[in-house]
């Protein structure tokens, strides 16, 4: 007999416990075929076989712990040194007797938590990625899996996106793995302005002489071929939050509108939105994008820009401060700006011209 003990499985661990065997006694086995799982505080492992052969025993049955070192398989004599699948006994003479290898397994990588800790999670259906371990060293706690499974519970039942929030999904993935964001902010001063002054109209203009200003901001970038392309025309982006996700259609060529016709625009697409009518050459084609999410609340925010676009504004929830001025302090209204821009595309001195011309615009009287 020649028999095969559990290896070293790294980071100074001194046992496992069987999980599953993958063979039996009797069965033929090849070199590096699993041989057995087992669980140690830290992962679940596959060790895998030292050598080709016939299983005589197996030394450990399943939810038994075993030490590093102590007997796993039994190979009857004459282990084969063949690599291929064997069907039935084949009559061959005696090969040399092998050896069993020890092979050191690499350190386990993973999640730390006790075999214990991960029957109860598998009792509960949660996923230990899910869980923050409170435990010695960040380790997940039975009380850790409860408690997820606890919230699991009181939550609706999973559903799958559909409609405008998968785009939503999609969208934002895509950001998150394309763009290199930067964020600068900067506070208008509008308390001149007058009583029932237009502020998404006021914040359309303000872009217009951003991307005056910094015309590299209304731009697409494609970081595949690592091309920019700078636009002539502002199709404007309007973020509008709905029950269902976020839709962005296009208010078109802002910068050659007046403010009756940007607030025909923006009223006509609101509308759209509310009945699901937005053609979809509209959600297509924005150059730059606009969300003033002061309007639910919020100060500065860092924005998600949406490929191939380069920039986004974002306008928070006005509010009243005391700033200095000629004749003394005076209590005025600031409206929050928020800028992110692609860093890839965009440099931080045309982000700050940018959001310098576009504040200077809003905090114009007339």
């Amino acid at each position: 007999m020649k028999t095969f003990r559990l290896p070293d499985l790294g980071e100074g661990l001194q046992d496992a416990e069987i999980v599953s065997w993958h063979v039996a006694a009797g069965d033929h086995v090849v070199a590096d075929q699993p041989l057995v799982s087992v669980e140690t505080d830290k992962a679940v492992i596959e060790v895998p076989s030292p050598q080709s052969g016939r299983i005589e025993r197996l030394c450990a049955g399943k939810g038994e712990r075993v030490k590093v070192g102590a007997s796993l398989v039994e190979f009857a004599e004459g282990a084969r040194a063949d690599t291929g699948a064997i069907v039935g006994e084949l009559t061959e003479p005696a090969a040399a007797p092998v050896e069993a290898k020890q092979p050191t397994l690499p350190p386990v990588p993973g999640l730390r938590a006790a075999p214990a800790v991960r029957r109860r999670a598998r009792e509960l259906s949660v996923e230990l990625a899910d869980v923050a371990g409170t435990g010695p060293g960040g380790a997940i706690t039975i009380e850790d899996v409860e408690k997820l499974a606890r919230i699991a519970a009181a939550a609706t039942p999973e559903e799958e996106l559909k409609g405008v929030r998968r785009a939503m999904a999609a969208n934002m993935a895509r950001s998150g793995a394309q763009i290199v964001p930067a964020t600068v902010v900067d506070d208008a001063d509008i308390g001149g302005w007058e009583k029932g002054e237009d502020l998404t109209v006021r914040l359309v203009r303000a872009i217009v002489a951003g991307c005056g200003a910094s015309p590299a901001l209304n731009a697409w970038y494609d970081g595949g071929r690592m091309t920019r392309r700078l636009h002539a025309t502002i199709d404007l982006g309007l973020a509008v939050d709905t029950g269902d996700g976020l839709i962005v259609p296009v208010l078109r060529d802002v910068g050659h509108r007046d403010a009756a016709s940007l607030r025909r625009g923006i009223d006509a697409l609101k509308a759209d939105v509310r009945a699901r009518t937005v053609p979809l050459a509209e959600l297509r084609g924005q150059t730059i994008t606009l969300s003033n999410f002061g309007m639910f609340g919020g100060r500065y925010a860092a924005l998600v820009i949406v490929p191939p676009q380069v920039a986004i504004l974002g306008a928070g929830m006005a509010r009243s401060v005391i700033l200095p001025k000629k004749d003394g302090p005076q209590v005025r209204r600031v409206l929050p700006l928020s800028l992110t821009f692609d860093h890839r595309a965009v440099t931080g001195g045309e982000a700050a011209r940018f959001l310098q011309a576009a504040r200077q615009d809003l905090e114009r009287e007339t």
